[in-house]
């Protein structure tokens, strides 16, 4: 028999390893947001949250036919589809949104004038975030770190971090976008430069965070064989939010010709796969990139492109990507009703089952639950909840379970709680 105290040698000898495993793999992140909307600053005006959900609103009037064609292609009732996604588009049309000073911002670079036109714009910009209600994840999109635009860049920061904490205290949700991320050094300074931004304006260390935009090969595959993406993640001192996935540019960069850039090429999904796997258990969440073919126009266009991207945004929640970027106002629409229809189709089997496993009433409905698999069904039933897919009262109804019965299972290896 083996000694008792080699066995507590042995576990002596990993207690370290238990804390630095804790540190960098806190477990999944709380459900998040379902997409993000990026607006040019030059088109960040005034009111322009609600004229997103007014625009989209007047797109489905507009064309009535196609709308009811795409709900009729979803899984659950397409008129309660419609009312959720109406209701949405009214009370929360942009659950987060980010100004771009980047591939956004269509002005000329690199004259005196040019400059001041994006000083101005940053202060501007500020102007509006103090003044108005934000959503419930925001912040700006600034240039990249690369040589030729990161003073610009950081300038952008300053002044409309600046501009916007002279205002008052720095709302919720605050985030800043870095694309074109090309190595861990430009991590190393950008966590610098918030870390000194806090020291400069008073918050608290750890107030400002930001999301890593993967859109070079250099991020996804180093020269030695490594995976960059996943040492970001690690060297940012738990800053990183969230990976996001830049479609167009990543894949130019590996030659992919222009009619087949696309969310769906392979290279997109191996990348995103990496991506999924440097983040997972980390907390950081993974978002899909966009797709820049917008449903304006004739009516067919409009119905085609709908059911393009309401597909696209299916495929990557079955791919377990829950969030994804949307560019223009009639997009809203089919992010919306297939992110609907996704989450409630099976939330009821989801939560009756997480209420046998909570009431210790095994194989009740059939199925042999365990810890792994009730924190998949909370995961369901958390994001269901948080977007409005499944109202509270519905689950109650349905399973005799509330949101803190969600809660608890969302930690994983949580046994059963006993009867709610």
């Amino acid at each position: 028999m083996l000694a008792p105290e080699l066995l507590a040698r042995w576990d002596d000898a990993l207690v370290p390893d238990d804390i630095s495993y804790a540190a960098a793999y806190p477990g999944p992140p709380a459900p998040g947001c379902v997409h993000t909307v990026y607006i040019p600053v030059s088109r960040f005006v005034p009111g322009v949250v609600r004229g997103w959900g007014g625009a989209a609103v007047a797109a489905l009037d507009e064309h009535a036919a196609q709308w009811q064609d795409l709900l009729a292609g979803l899984a659950g009732v397409p008129d309660e589809l419609d009312a959720l996604t109406r209701a949405k588009l009214v009370t929360e049309p942009i659950e987060d949104l980010r100004i771009d000073f980047e591939d956004g911002f269509r002005a000329h670079r690199g004259t005196v004038a040019d400059d001041l036109d994006e000083d101005d714009h940053a202060v501007r910009a500020a102007g509006i975030v103090a003044a108005e209600p934000m959503p419930r994840s925001w912040g700006l999109r600034i240039r990249s770190l690369a040589g030729a635009t990161r003073q610009r860049g950081l300038r952008t920061l300053d002044l409309f971090l600046g501009a916007v904490l002279s205002a008052g205290p720095l709302r919720a949700g605050f985030v800043v976008t870095l694309p074109k991320v090309t190595s861990l050094a430009q991590i190393g300074v950008f966590v610098a430069v918030l870390a000194q931004l806090e020291i400069a304006h008073s918050l608290e260390p750890g107030t400002l965070r930001f999301e890593i935009q993967v859109e070079t090969p250099q991020t996804v595959l180093g020269a030695d064989g490594t995976v960059p993406v996943a040492q970001m993640i690690h060297a940012a001192d738990g800053r990183v939010s969230g990976l996001h996935f830049g479609t167009y540019d990543y894949t130019a960069s590996l030659g992919i010709l222009g009619a087949h850039q696309n969310l769906r090429h392979p290279v997109a999904d191996f990348a995103k796969s990496l991506m999924m796997l440097a983040a997972a258990e980390t907390g950081v969440r993974v978002s899909d990139g966009s797709d820049n073919k917008v449903p304006v126009g004739p009516p067919d266009v409009v119905g085609q492109r709908w059911a393009t991207h309401a597909d696209g945004v299916l495929r990557a929640l079955r791919q377990g990507i829950f969030q994804g970027w949307d560019l223009h106002a009639a997009q809203l629409p089919s992010r919306f009703a297939a992110t609907f229809s996704f989450f409630r189709d099976g939330w009821a089997e989801a939560a009756v089952r997480l209420g046998d496993y909570h009431r210790q009433e095994p194989g009740a409905g059939g199925v042999l639950d365990e810890p792994a698999t009730a924190f998949a069904l909370a995961r369901h039933l958390a994001a269901a909840l948080a977007c409005g897919a499944v109202r509270p009262e519905e689950m109650l109804a349905v399973a005799g379970i509330d949101r803190a019965v969600v809660e608890r299972y969302l930690v994983r290896g949580a046994p059963p709680g006993g009867r709610s």
